[in-house]
C-alpha cells in the first residue's frame, strides 16, 4: 500500500506558518476578523486556490487538531454538513462528506483521504492535517448531488505563544457546475472567517461534548 502523503507534503504545509510563499501570482483577496486570505488564479480551471492565515485566540493547537479531526462532532457545529462519515474501500479508509449548497444549487459531495501528523520541529510542536480527493475510492454517486473530484486541503497549526493557535490553510476545490461568482466570493470572504469563528466556539465546547458522550 503506497503512502498517501509524503514527508515533503507535510513539510510544505507547516513551512508557511512562519512566512507565506506568495510568489507566482498570489494576491491578497481580503482581510477580515484577523484572517488574511490570499488567492491564486488557476488558468486551467478558471477557479482560485486559496491560502488562509489566522489565529484562533483561545484554543490550544492540539485541541484544534482534535476538533478538526472529529467527524461526529463536526456534524454538531458545522451547519453546512449534510452527511459526513468514514468509509472503507479495498482496505483503504476514506471520508464521505456532503455539503449543503443554497437553493437552487445542487449539494456537493467529496470522497477524500486524510492524514494527521503531530510533529516536533526543533523546539516547536506543529500539528498538520492533509486531505485530498480520492477518485480511486469506490463510492457510488448520489442523484441530485455533484461529486467534487478535484479537492485538496492542508492545515498547519501551532501555538501562537499565548493561549491560542496560529493557523495556516491551503485550499482548492473544483465544485463543478455553474457556481455564481457572488457565491464563490461570499464563500471565500465570509465563509472561511465564519468557519474559523465556528471552530473556535467548537473548541471551547469540546470538553463538555466529550463528557456527554
Amino acid at each position: 500500500m503506497s503512502l498517501r502523503f509524503t514527508d515533503e507534503d507535510f513539510e510544505s504545509a507547516w513551512g508557511e506558518l512562519d512566512e507565506p510563499h506568495l510568489d507566482g501570482g498570489w494576491e491578497l483577496f481580503t482581510e477580515t476578523m484577523g484572517v488574511k486570505i490570499y488567492r491564486l488564479f488557476d488558468k486551467e480551471t478558471g477557479l482560485y486556490e486559496y491560502k488562509i492565515f489566522g489565529v484562533l485566540a483561545s484554543c490550544p493547537a492540539e485541541l484544534c487538531a482534535d476538533v478538526y479531526m472529529d467527524l461526529t462532532y463536526r456534524k454538531h457545529w458545522d451547519g453546512y454538513v449534510k452527511e459526513l462519515h468514514e468509509m472503507e474501500s479495498d482496505g483503504q479508509k476514506a471520508i464521505y462528506w456532503q455539503v449543503k449548497y443554497p437553493f437552487p444549487l445542487s449539494n456537493r459531495d467529496y470522497v477524500y483521504m486524510r492524514e494527521r501528523r503531530d510533529l516536533e520541529v526543533g523546539d516547536r510542536k506543529i500539528w498538520v492535517i492533509l486531505a485530498r480527493s480520492s477518485t480511486e475510492t469506490a463510492c457510488e454517486e448520489k442523484g441530485g448531488v455533484l461529486r467534487v473530484k478535484d479537492y485538496k486541503q492542508s492545515v498547519a497549526m501551532e501555538s501562537d505563544g499565548a493561549s491560542g493557535t496560529k493557523v495556516f490553510m491551503n485550499y482548492f476545490d473544483n465544485p463543478g457546475g455553474m457556481i455564481p461568482t457572488w457565491l464563490v466570493n461570499w464563500a471565500a470572504k465570509s465563509g472561511v472567517p465564519g468557519f474559523l469563528t465556528d471552530m473556535q466556539k467548537a473548541c471551547n465546547n469540546y470538553k463538555s461534548y466529550c463528557q456527554k458522550k
